[in-house]
């Protein structure tokens, strides 16, 4: 099953368990969140919105916020004298896709539990000695 969602003036097809990098949304680190902008649930009988697919949502889970790589707009207007150089990052959302949800359902699944660094046994022997 998947699903084709909205978000921040884009398009994603997503399916669950993909890891995708959107426009800053609201939530806290480790949370899940519902995005209600649906436009189509595919599978053995696809479902097409008009512009939304009505009681569907897709059930998210949010990884990292972070910013994006910096662009440049650099602007010279020649024999003038005159350059402008002004920057900006983009802040972007880490999302994993839990689950595709119709019919108005709630989310059924929580977030994954952090796996734990485990130290590497040599690192351990070499300060050890």
């Amino acid at each position: 099953m998947f699903a084709v969602i909205k978000t921040g003036g884009r398009q994603y097809r997503v399916v669950p368990d993909d890891v995708l990098e959107v426009g800053k949304i609201e939530g806290e680190v480790g949370s899940i969140v519902q995005l209600n902008e649906v436009l189509l649930v595919g599978g053995d009988t696809p479902v097409l919105g008009l512009p939304t697919v009505a009681g569907a949502s897709v059930a998210v889970e949010v990884l990292d916020h972070k910013r994006g790589p910096k662009v440049i707009a650099f602007k010279k207007r020649r024999r003038k004298n005159s350059r402008r150089k002004r920057g900006y990052r983009d802040e972007i959302t880490v999302l994993r896709i839990s689950e595709i949800l119709t019919d108005g359902a709630k989310p059924t699944k929580g977030p994954r539990p952090k796996r734990e660094k485990v130290a590497k046994p040599e690192a351990t022997e070499e300060a050890a000695a």
